[in-house]
């Protein structure tokens, strides 16, 4: 699959707080309601990001945002040991969406991800879009929490991250609104 010429011309780069509002209706306008925009928000307040990324045109207009929180392994085996992290939300402006901005994000931020020693990313999301970044619902079954079902899924981002499963975690706080 070849990318669009939208996502080739992307830079992405860290979030700057500067970006906030910005990032806040974007991620609105992705979802056509506040409650995403407002898990983003608490979860930023409360210190539980442990990335967030953004993507901008070469002139400098914000098009997709992506951020991830920390899980916390509730496990007392092997799998306690585990970074784990959620991929919630990705937000694109629904005129550049199907054009690669959020495959970008996407694969951008898990290669940051691994090279900082991450071990397995959870998403809850479409259950056909997110398979093709690797994410894997089978895998997510190793993992006990809130959320259960195709639309559950996850991704070893290292050895440790498929062996060391089944796990059972928590979520930060601002997520039991989804429950």
């Amino acid at each position: 699959m070849s990318k669009s010429p939208l996502a080739e011309d992307l830079q992405i780069r860290d979030f700057s707080i500067a970006d906030e509002a910005c990032v806040r209706d974007v991620t609105v306008a992705a979802f056509a309601q506040e409650a995403e925009a407002n898990l983003l928000y608490r979860l930023r307040h409360c210190g539980a990001l442990i990335l967030e990324k953004v993507a901008e045109s070469r002139d400098g207009k914000l098009q997709g945002h992506i951020a991830f929180s920390r899980v916390t392994p509730r496990a007392t085996g092997r799998g306690q040991g585990l970074k784990v992290s959620c991929l919630a939300p990705v937000s694109v402006w629904p005129h550049y969406q199907k054009q690669g901005v959020g495959s970008a994000l996407i694969r951008a931020a898990l290669e940051q991800l691994r090279s900082c020693g991450e071990d397995l990313v959870l998403v809850l999301g479409s259950p056909t879009y997110f398979p093709r970044l690797g994410f894997d619902a089978d895998l997510a079954k190793k993992v006990s929490g809130p959320y259960a079902g195709n639309a559950f899924m996850a991704l070893a981002l290292s050895e440790a991250g498929q062996a060391n499963l089944p796990i059972e975690v928590a979520f930060a706080t601002p997520f039991e609104e989804f429950e």
